[in-house]
């Protein structure tokens, strides 16, 4: 067994809110992101009535080159996936109380869905629906051949 210990998040949901950046005196971008993750209600076997949705949020913080593109790219409803790994930080408050906050710093990010997924405000349990008239720059697969009948948005 190795000697160590790991230190890993992922995350995968969307913006509750516009990312909120800053800069360093250097002038490091910093991007604050609050994530919403959310996990399906149970259904209970006897009466088959699914129980509530449990909605987590999620700190994140990114740096650089990643805050730069959180705030150019992506807005409140945006899809994304963000990895990285937790990180308390100790602050003292305005009447002198040290306080601790736990976020993700986040290491690696994509954009998940496309422009119309990523405008979709979360919650919306309306369907996107494809414009017929938009082009696409991707072949379409055929119908029903097995090999790409699947969702693409897999960040992994």
């Amino acid at each position: 067994m190795a000697k160590g210990s790991v230190n890993k998040v992922i995350i995968v949901g969307r913006l509750g809110k516009d990312p909120d950046i800053k800069a360093t005196a250097s002038g490091t971008q910093i991007a604050t992101l609050s994530v919403a993750t959310t996990e399906l209600g149970r259904k209970d076997p006897a009466t088959g009535v699914r129980g509530p949705d449990e909605t987590e949020w999620h700190r994140v913080v990114l740096f650089g080159f990643l805050a730069e593109n959180a705030a150019t790219y992506l807005k409140k409803g945006s899809r994304i996936y963000i990895e990285g790994k937790l990180k308390t930080r100790k602050w003292t408050d305005n009447i002198g109380i040290d306080r601790y906050t736990t976020e993700v710093t986040g290491l690696e990010m994509q954009f998940l869905g496309n422009k119309a997924a990523n405008q979709a405000v979360p919650g919306n349990q309306q369907p996107l629906q494809k414009n017929n008239n938009q082009q696409n720059n991707h072949p379409q697969p055929a119908e029903g051949n097995g090999f790409d009948d699947f969702d693409d948005d897999i960040p992994f």
